[in-house]
């Protein structure tokens, strides 16, 4: 199951990328990673700076119409 999330977390960190927004520590969760549930594991967002939540929370927001 975990090569089936890192296309997806490439697709991620390009579809922000192409709106200017990065986030350092977008990866996967090593923590379900290394799980024995059945469940996939987990996309970690990361963390990010204020200047880009606030660049994130305005691209969302223009994407949803509003």
């Amino acid at each position: 199951m975990a090569e089936d999330i890192r296309p997806v977390i490439d697709a991620l960190r390009a579809a922000l990328a192409a709106h200017g927004i990065t986030l350092p520590s977008l990866g996967v969760d090593p923590v379900t990673l290394a799980g024995t549930s059945v469940r996939p594991p987990l996309v970690a967002l990361g963390n990010c700076n204020v200047a880009t939540a606030r660049h994130l929370t305005q691209v969302l927001r223009k994407a949803a119409g509003g």
